[in-house]
C-alpha cells in the first residue's frame, strides 16, 4: 500500500447516533419463517406439559424449542446439519450451566460462569457465521439455567428434556424440505437478482458492493444445496444473469445491456411458489455452470471446519469481541449483584446482546435494547394479570410474544425486545408466581446496568485487530485479483479454472468491504487507507467484469478494458 494514498488520520473516537439507531427498516422477506416455526416448536411441548401437570419443567422443553429460530437462510441440506449442531451446542451450555448451579450458591461464581459461556457462545456463532440471532439465544437460556435451583439428580432428566425439544425444532426447521425444497435457494436467488437490479438503476460503490455480496451468498446457498435439479440449475441460470448484470454495472462494463425491470420480475417469479423462471442462457453460462460443478464437488464438511477454526485461529478478528463480551457479561454481573439483585442473569444477557463488530454497532445496540426492555416491562405489567387466570392463557401468552418477537426484530431490535422482554418475563411465571414489583425492579436494574456497564466494557476493551485485518484484506483482495489476471492471460485455462478465481476475487471482495464496514465505526484505530480500499474495490470489479468478458458474459467498454 503507497503511503501517499492514505488520508491523514481521523479521530480515534467516532460520533455516536441516534436517531438512526432506532429508525425503523423493512420487514425481513422471511420474518414469518422463524416466527412461525419457533411457536410450533414451542406449543406442542409446551401442551405436554400441561398435560401432565409439570409446566414448571418449560424452562428446559424451551431451550431446545428456541434452536428452531435457527438456520432458515440455509438450503436443507445445509440446515440439517446446522440445526443439529445448534442443538447439540444448546444442550452442552445447559449441561454446563445446570451443573455449576448445582455444585455452587455462589453468585459471584455463577456470573464468571455465565461470562466465560457468553463469550465462548459469542466466538463460535461469529466464527462459524451462523446468523441471527447468534449467541443471544444461547446465552439467554445459559444464564437463567445458571440460577434456577438444581440437584444434580436431576441434571439428565431436564436434559433430556431439551434434547426431546430440540429433536421436535429439527424436525420443524427441515421438515418444509418436503413441500418446497429449494426455498432457501429461490430466496437467495431472488435477493441476488434484486442487488443487481439496484446495481444497475444506479451504479457506485455501495450498490455494488451489496450487489457482489448478494450474487456470492446466492452461490454458496447453491453450492451449499446438494445434487443440481432442474429447478436448482434453473435458479443458477439467474444467478448468471445477475452476476453477468453485476459486471455491466462495473466501470469496465456496458451499462446499458442489463434490464432492472427484467431483473426484478425474474426475482418476483423466483421468490413465488410457481416454477422458476427459465430465462435464455446468457453468453458463457454453459463454463459458468460447468465450473460451478467442479467448485461443488470439492465442497465438502472438511473445508467448513478448516474455515471456522482459521477465523478463530492467531490475529483472528473474533477474539477481541469475545474479550469485551467476557469482561463486559462479567462487571454487568458483579455490579448488578452489588446493588442487590440476588439473580443478575438478564444483566449478563443484555451486556451480552450488546457486543457487534464494532463500537458504533455496540452503542446502536446498547440504545436499542435499554429502549425496549423498559416498554417490554410495561407490557409486561399490563399482561400479567391476565396470564395468571389460567395455564393455557400463560401459555398462549408466552407464544403469542414469542411471534411477535421474531415478528418485530427485523424491523429494528428495540420494537423486537418489546416483545421479547414480557415473554422472558412470563416464562418465569412457569415455576410459579412472583411480586410483580420484584420482577419489574429486577429487570429495570438489569438492563440499564447491563446496557451501560456492557457498553463500557465495548470503549475499554479495545479491538486494535479492525485496521489490521483490513490491511490482510487489502493484502488479499491485491493476490486474488493478480491470480486472475494470471488465469486471464492463460489461454490454456479452463472454465473451471477461470471461475474458480473470479469467485475467490468476489469472495475477497465481499472480505473486504466488511473489513472496511466494521473498521469505520470501531474507536481507537489507525486511519483507514480509505482511497486504498477504493482503488481496490474498483480494480477488483474490473477484473470480474474482465473475467466475465473472457467466459462470454459480457462485452468490455472498448476504453475501459483494462484489468
Amino acid at each position: 500500500m503507497s503511503e501517499t494514498t492514505t488520508p491523514p488520520r481521523r479521530p480515534s473516537v467516532r460520533r455516536l447516533p441516534l436517531k438512526a439507531a432506532l429508525r425503523l427498516n423493512h420487514p425481513s422477506d422471511t420474518w414469518f419463517k422463524p416466527a412461525l416455526s419457533v411457536v410450533v416448536a414451542s406449543l406442542v411441548p409446551n401442551l405436554l406439559l400441561f398435560a401432565v401437570d409439570r409446566l414448571d419443567l418449560v424452562m428446559y422443553t424451551m431451550a431446545g424449542s428456541l434452536c428452531a429460530l435457527y438456520g432458515h437462510a440455509l438450503p436443507y441440506a445445509r440446515r440439517a446439519g446446522t440445526v443439529a449442531r445448534v442443538v447439540a451446542g444448546m444442550t452442552a451450555g445447559l449441561a454446563v450451566s445446570l451443573l455449576a448451579g448445582s455444585l455452587t450458591d455462589s453468585t459471584a461464581i455463577l456470573i464468571a460462569v455465565g461470562a466465560l459461556l457468553a463469550a465462548t457462545q459469542k466466538a463460535l456463532c461469529d466464527a462459524s457465521r451462523i446468523g441471527p440471532p447468534g449467541h443471544v439465544i444461547f446465552t439467554f437460556v445459559t444464564s437463567a439455567a445458571l440460577f434456577a435451583p438444581q440437584h444434580l439428580g436431576q441434571i439428565p432428566g431436564h436434559l433430556a428434556l431439551t434434547l426431546a425439544a430440540g429433536a421436535f425444532s429439527w424436525c420443524v426447521t427441515v421438515g418444509p424440505a418436503l413441500l418446497r425444497r429449494e426455498g432457501p435457494e429461490r430466496r437467495a436467488t431472488a435477493r441476488a437478482l434484486d442487488a443487481a437490479a439496484a446495481c444497475v438503476a444506479d451504479p457506485g460503490p455501495r450498490t455494488r458492493g451489496a450487489a457482489a455480496a448478494a450474487v456470492h451468498g446466492a452461490w454458496q446457498t447453491l453450492l451449499a444445496s446438494g445434487r443440481a435439479t432442474p429447478a436448482r440449475r434453473a435458479l443458477e441460470r439467474l444467478v448468471v444473469h445477475a452476476e453477468a448484470a453485476l459486471a455491466e454495472s462495473s466501470p469496465a462494463g456496458h451499462r446499458a445491456a442489463a434490464d432492472p425491470a427484467r431483473l426484478r420480475e425474474w426475482a418476483a417469479l423466483a421468490r413465488a411458489r410457481g416454477v422458476v423462471p427459465t430465462p435464455p442462457a446468457a453468453p458463457g453460462t454453459t463454463a459458468e455452470l460447468y465450473g460451478i460443478d467442479a467448485e461443488r464437488a470439492g465442497r465438502g464438511a472438511r473445508t467448513r471446519r478448516g474455515e471456522l477454526l482459521r477465523r478463530l485461529g492467531p490475529g483472528s478478528h473474533v477474539l477481541p469481541i469475545a474479550v469485551r463480551t467476557l469482561i463486559g457479561c462479567a462487571l454487568a454481573g458483579y455490579a448488578c449483584e452489588a446493588l442487590g439483585v440476588g439473580r443478575p442473569y438478564w444483566a449478563i444477557v443484555t451486556a451480552a446482546s450488546l457486543y457487534q463488530a464494532n463500537v458504533t454497532l455496540s452503542w446502536n445496540r446498547a440504545l436499542q435494547r435499554t429502549l425496549g426492555n423498559l416498554l417490554g416491562v410495561l407490557v409486561f405489567a399490563a399482561v400479567l394479570p391476565l396470564s395468571r387466570v389460567s395455564p393455557l392463557l400463560l401459555i398462549g401468552c408466552v407464544l403469542c410474544f414469542n411471534f411477535a418477537a421474531e415478528a418485530l426484530i427485523t424491523r429494528n431490535y428495540w420494537l423486537g425486545s418489546v416483545a421479547v422482554t414480557p415473554m422472558a418475563l412470563l416464562v418465569i411465571e412457569f415455576g410459579g408466581t412472583h411480586p410483580a414489583g420484584e420482577l419489574i425492579g429486577d429487570r429495570v436494574i438489569d438492563t440499564v446496568v447491563g446496557a451501560a456497564v456492557g457498553f463500557l466494557g465495548a470503549v475499554l476493551v479495545t479491538n486494535r485487530r479492525a485496521t489490521g485485518r483490513v490491511e490482510r484484506a487489502l493484502e488479499s483482495t491485491e493476490l486474488a485479483r493478480a491470480h486472475a489476471v494470471r488465469v486471464l492471460a492463460d489461454d490454456t485455462a479452463g472454465p473451471a479454472t477461470l471461475d474458480a478465481s473470479r469467485r475467490a476475487l468476489t469472495a475477497s471482495l465481499v472480505e473486504l468491504r466488511e473489513a472496511g464496514d466494521t473498521a469505520a465505526g470501531e474507536w481507537w484505530q489507525r486511519a483507514l487507507p480509505e482511497e486504498d480500499l477504493v482503488a481496490a474495490e474498483r480494480a477488483g470489479h474490473r477484473t470480474l467484469a474482465a473475467t466475465a468478458q473472457r467466459q462470454g458474459l459480457i462485452s468490455l467498454a472498448p476504453e475501459n478494458g483494462a484489468v
